[in-house]
């Protein structure tokens, strides 16, 4: 990757929309190479996809929570089933594996306290291997990106 290639993935980082006729001069190139090193990017995996950013809030999604989970067992089996289970899961919108503490960390959006207290007793308890839950709540967003720093 060269500074050509970093240039175009600032540009497309910054306005996904921005179509290839301005995307291309903006980044010293005319279309056609421009367009090679888009579909290079995209098949070495350096472009995931591109998505539409939606407003939560908007959407009746006001209460962020962060859910701690400690497992029973940390045999590979188990994790594991946690991981297949928690993509089925779409109110779980980010989870990460942790050292400390907790063993996963899930970031859930509800609609209300009361309705992420009904998905903790209904659902997220039942996954498996789960040994205990610590739910905190976000009080406000500071800083929402998904811009890399490079």
């Amino acid at each position: 990757m060269d500074d050509v290639d970093l240039r175009i993935l600032r540009k497309i980082q910054e306005n996904p929309e921005l179509p290839l006729a301005e995307l291309a001069p903006a980044v010293g190139l005319s279309q056609t190479p421009c367009w090679r090193r888009i579909k290079k990017l995209e098949k070495s995996g350096v472009i995931k996809g591109r998505t539409v950013s939606l407003n939560p809030s908007a959407l009746g999604l006001t209460v962020n929570v962060f859910a701690h989970i400690k497992l029973t067992s940390h045999r590979e089996e188990v994790l594991e089933s946690l991981e297949l289970a928690v993509k089925e899961h779409p109110e779980i919108i980010e989870c990460f594996s942790m050292s400390g503490d907790s063993d996963y960390m899930l970031r859930i959006l509800s609609p209300s306290i009361e309705s992420y207290e009904k998905y903790l007793k209904r659902k997220l308890s039942h996954l498996p291997g789960v040994a205990s839950i610590n739910s905190n709540f976000a009080l406000k967003c500071v800083k929402d990106t998904r811009d890399l720093p490079f």
